[in-house]
């Protein structure tokens, strides 16, 4: 099943105001360049609330799941831009 692009891109537009200029950049840089299984794991990944997304690309909170690892790394790289 394919996912879809624009369904995530929405998702991306987050409450807290940290999060959506993170992902404003991530969109900006990587978004288009996701294969399959890595738009798979930032939808799940999406599906936090905002306060623990935040923790956890800010690192005051250790990344739940493995799966989520490369794309809080791609978000943490956007977070310092």
């Amino acid at each position: 099943m394919s996912i879809n692009r624009g369904r995530v891109r929405w998702q991306c537009r987050r409450a807290l105001l940290e999060l959506d200029l993170v992902f404003t950049r991530f969109l900006q840089e990587h978004f288009d360049s996701l294969d399959e299984s890595q738009l798979a794991d930032l939808d799940d990944l999406l599906k936090c609330e905002d306060h623990d997304l935040w923790a956890m690309v800010n690192g005051s909170k250790p990344c739940t799941e493995r799966r989520w690892e490369e794309m809080i790394a791609m978000l943490r790289a956007q977070r310092a831009g």
